[in-house]
């Protein structure tokens, strides 16, 4: 089965999305056939804020490191780190992984549509078998949600293999772009909808974005508090279990 096979099962591909190797090593573990990385894990983890194009040595490192586990893995690359699409399709191809997203916006402002678009054909001419997926960020900003569609089919039209339209839980407007589109559509996750009402909506992908990020920093944060306040720490993976998987990724990696 391919990566992009997983995205038309009965119900959704979940990609859960890591930010290091032990958090891939996890998801690994845990039976995940694929995993995304998440920029704002990535970019927070140096100590970044997301976006800024802040990650692109982060993630060209990560997803080499990730490429010694036996799963599909699909990394966020922003907008590409750069506004020549060749040079966005030379990084790409440099990832040496299953898939990418790529995000329609730039410093949290909307491109063009057929900037990206133009990004996403050099992408697919330089690697043909990366499966990309077309990040739609109207309603991420919540600008032009109107224009969602339209952009969403111009980069089909260019050569994406899926759309990701982070931003809204709203079945009508979910139904409607699932309609629309003629290749799988990516959401972010949301306790709103549960998998099999988003199958129902015709949705194909859903990502955890920076959800375990998040939470692994608050269960770091309430692990020293208890600590400090004589509480009950959450439950934690043991150390010679981390250790265990690390030791078995070295010796592959």
């Amino acid at each position: 089965m391919t990566f992009s096979d997983l995205h038309h099962a009965e119900t959704p591909l979940v990609l859960p999305n890591a930010w290091d190797v032990p958090s891939a090593l996890a998801f690994a573990e845990a039976g995940f056939p694929a995993i995304g990385t998440t920029s704002f894990g990535v970019a927070s983890s140096l100590g970044r804020p997301d976006g800024g194009r802040s990650t692109k040595d982060a993630n060209l490192a990560l997803a080499g490191a990730l490429r010694a586990l036996d799963v599909y893995v699909s990394v966020d690359i922003e907008d590409g780190y750069a506004d020549d699409p060749a040079e966005v399709a030379e990084y790409a191809a440099a990832l040496g992984v299953a898939g990418i997203n790529i995000e329609d916006s730039t410093d949290e402002a909307l491109i063009s549509p057929a900037r990206h678009a133009a990004k996403v054909t050099a992408i697919k001419a330089r690697c043909p078998g990366l499966f990309v997926n077309a990040r739609v960020d109207t309603y991420w900003l919540g600008t032009e949600p109107e224009s969602t569609v339209d952009r969403a089919l111009a980069y089909v039209d260019a050569g994406a293999d899926g759309v990701f339209v982070p931003g809204t839980t709203d079945p009508e407007v979910l139904r409607a772009v699932t309609s629309a589109v003629p290749v799988p559509v990516n959401v972010l996750a949301n306790p709103a909808l549960s998998l099999a009402e988003l199958a129902r909506l015709g949705v194909r992908r859903v990502s955890t974005g920076s959800l375990p990020y998040r939470a692994a920093v608050r269960a770091a944060t309430s692990a020293a508090v208890a600590v400090r306040d004589g509480g009950v720490p959450p439950a934690a993976a043991s150390y010679p279990e981390l250790q265990a998987r690390l030791v078995r990724y070295s010796a592959n990696s």
